[in-house]
């Protein structure tokens, strides 16, 4: 039986100091690898997870995911899910998933404008239907904005 050795750094191991991530939807795989933190939209707000954190069981909103390497910030657009940690490895399992090169923004900023048409429409008289298709419309530009912002075209 062998041994590993570990580079330490006073009482912190170099392998407790990076997170593993995995990033999958229903249809595909996103992106994995290491990050230093990443930055989730959780359904009760941001959660920023580092090495060492707490396990942890979350819902997905609807937002950017974060994943800040040593070297640069990596940004997914992510839509409903969950979010788990457990020693060091993260996997967000999204509903939907995008990476910026996959986001089609002619697209994105059509559904940012058809969203906040539908959300200026709604009178606030409480018609039958109407709290469910303001949900929806919220929703839509939700989405469209964090894709928006996912592919740097918004701040």
């Amino acid at each position: 039986m062998g041994t590993e050795a570990t580079a330490t750094r006073g009482d912190i191991s170099e392998e407790t100091s990076v997170l593993h991530y995995e990033i999958v939807t229903p249809h595909s795989r996103v992106g994995a690898g290491e990050c230093e933190m990443l930055v989730a939209p959780a359904a009760t707000g941001e959660v920023g997870i580092l090495p060492r954190h707490a396990p942890y069981l979350s819902a997905l909103g609807i937002g950017v995911l974060r994943i800040r390497k040593t070297d640069r910030e990596e940004k997914v657009f992510v839509a409903g899910g969950f979010l788990e940690v457990l020693e060091n490895k993260i996997v967000v399992l999204a509903e939907q998933a995008e990476r910026p090169e996959q986001i089609d923004v002619a697209r994105a900023e059509a559904a940012l404008e058809r969203a906040r048409r539908r959300l200026e429409t709604f009178t606030g008289l409480g018609k039958e239907g109407e709290g469910i298709d303001r949900v929806r419309a919220r929703r839509a530009f939700q989405r469209a904005v964090a894709r928006l912002k996912t592919a740097g075209r918004r701040d």
